[in-house]
């Protein structure tokens, strides 16, 4: 595996994604994660196991469509995001919730 470096593995992760879909994903060590479109699957394998100390098994991602907004008369575009799912190894997943869940 490559080297990357620390200081912008930070900023490849983007935010925690919590739908209903997510959410029934982490009952299967799942977890989902908005991430930069240019990012690749060992960077986001590198930061994630940077960020939280845990053991990454498996990557999917997705790059989702952009969708299309109108505000009156001008037509525009959401932002591009892509959609990263982190399998988790089975004795981690303790660790990633308290850190992305500290009140639970």
């Amino acid at each position: 595996m490559p080297n990357f470096d620390p200081r912008n593995l930070a900023d490849l992760v983007r935010r925690p994604i919590l739908t209903e879909k997510a959410t029934i994903l982490m009952e299967q060590n799942k977890y989902t994660f908005e991430v930069t479109p240019k990012s690749s699957k060992p960077e986001i394998k590198a930061a994630i196991e940077d960020l939280f100390q845990v053991k990454v098994i498996k990557i999917n991602t997705a790059l989702p469509p952009r969708k299309q907004r109108r505000v009156g008369k001008f037509i525009g575009y959401k932002p591009q995001y892509k959609r990263a799912i982190v399998t988790v190894a089975p004795g981690d997943e303790d660790k990633i919730r308290k850190l992305l869940f500290p009140d639970v």
